[in-house]
């Protein structure tokens, strides 16, 4: 299948932040150790447009800066279905895996910490979510991210399959079977088409009988004459 590119770009875009976690590294060096912080970030405009960042610099607002910048420029366009996105997936990334599941309108984000930060901000109301492997919040925001990259919408499938959008969602078929259905009793039900063939059927082995005999009514005569 064709690659889908759902990247977009931040012009226009209303986005807003939010830090998933700030974390504190050294490096070792001759003198000693050299302190430096690392700050993972979410941006998204809350409809369907989301991205990640991961920045690094010896102050954490600098930090959190490289890593708003490198998000915004890392933007994807998830593919939703109402308030929830199209269907199951799965995504791995590293030794995390994360299942994302459609829910039904009220259900809210079933999520907690990255994996939620990612989804409220792509706009995705109701979802069900579980982390199936490492609990380390980079492999997890770039897992769900890795799944909602994998989304497909019903447009996608149907040319991957040579379908239309009607057959890969199941109301062709259906339709088919209730027009044959109804077709079928039209065929099968038809009282009046049997009475009149069954009258004309009659009629005509009557006539047939009265020219066999020259005489409309043979019995009544025979009395009468007698």
């Amino acid at each position: 299948m064709a690659s889908r590119d759902r990247t977009v770009s931040d012009a226009g875009l209303e986005l807003q932040e939010r830090v998933v976690e700030i974390n504190r590294v050294a490096k070792v060096v001759k003198g000693g150790r050299r302190f430096s912080f690392t700050a993972l970030v979410v941006v998204g405009d809350e409809r369907d447009v989301v991205g990640i960042g991961y920045g690094k610099a010896n102050e954490v607002p600098v930090a959190i800066q490289k890593a708003v910048e490198r998000a915004k420029k890392n933007l994807y366009r998830v593919p939703k279905h109402g308030s929830t996105i199209t269907h199951q997936t799965i995504g791995v990334f590293g030794s995390g895996r994360v299942l994302l599941k459609p829910a039904a309108p009220g259900t809210g984000v079933i999520a907690g910490g990255g994996v939620r930060a990612v989804l409220e901000l792509a706009g995705i109301h109701d979802i069900l979510s579980k982390s199936l492997g490492s609990q380390n919040p980079i492999n997890l925001v770039k897992a769900t991210m890795a799944g909602l990259e994998s989304l497909r919408t019903p447009r996608e499938v149907a040319e991957l399959r040579g379908l239309s959008i009607n057959q890969v969602l199941g109301l062709t078929s259906e339709a088919a079977d209730g027009g044959a259905a109804v077709n079928g009793g039209g065929e099968t039900a038809s009282p009046a088409a049997d009475a009149a063939a069954h009258t004309n059927g009659s009629g005509e082995a009557d006539s047939a009988r009265v020219s066999a005999s020259g005489d409309p009514s043979p019995a009544g005569s025979e009395e009468e004459s007698a």
